[in-house]
């Protein structure tokens, strides 16, 4: 366990890096959400974008399809023993904290191990999680597609048996269904402080 908390520390150190190094739009006064902005890592167009994945159903659909209102988008996989349960928790209790303000968001929950993740099992994790959250999963390709677009990190460990461990990048995105990626939140991030961050984002997307 501690071993891979230390391997998921390094990895999100290293994404950190790259998510700084993508973002290029600088908040300025022509950005609608200047005032929710939390660090110089400002929201950027390089971060996010289309997606075609496979849904609990097994049915395919895009982005357009799954973020219809406010997202928040984590990448992990549901045989991870510890790092994405409480990631996953965390981000369910964000959403529930933000419905007792009236704001709607969804959670979403895509695999990076897609030859373990069917679809079935996606959605069971994403469901137990919280009963709105989407699970998605896909080819490869797709996978790959999806995490090349929000600059995540993802590599499986070499498959001893079934029960091998995937190292990845641990953010969470909130992505608006108008304007695309808006923020990212670190693991240390508390579900209140992720609630009262969306809800700025919720409230300057509606003025």
């Amino acid at each position: 366990m501690l071993r891979l908390a230390a391997i998921s520390a390094s990895v999100a150190v290293v994404a950190l890096l790259g998510v700084t190094a993508y973002v290029t739009m600088t908040a300025g006064s022509d950005d609608p959400f200047e005032q929710c902005r939390t660090g110089a890592v400002a929201g950027g167009a390089t971060i996010g974008g289309p997606f075609t994945l496979v849904n609990s159903l097994g049915e395919t659909v895009t982005d357009a399809d799954v973020i219809t209102e406010p997202s928040l988008i984590y990448f992990g996989y549901t045989f991870c023993p510890d790092i994405c349960p409480f990631d996953s928790a965390r981000n369910s209790e964000a959403v529930d904290l933000l419905a007792e303000r009236g704001i709607s968001t969804t959670p979403v929950f895509i695999t990076i191990d897609p030859e373990r993740d069917t679809p079935e099992i996606v959605g069971e994790f994403a469901y137990n999680n919280h009963e709105k959250m989407i699970g998605l999963t896909g080819s490869p390709e797709q996978i790959k597609a999806a995490s090349q677009a929000y600059r995540t990190y993802y590599k499986a460990q070499p498959a001893e048996d079934e029960y091998y461990l995937v190292d990845h990048s641990t953010f969470t995105y909130l992505v608006m269904p108008e304007t695309g990626f808006a923020e990212f939140f670190r693991r240390e991030m508390t579900p209140e402080q992720m609630a009262e961050s969306v809800a700025c984002f919720a409230k300057a997307a509606t003025k």
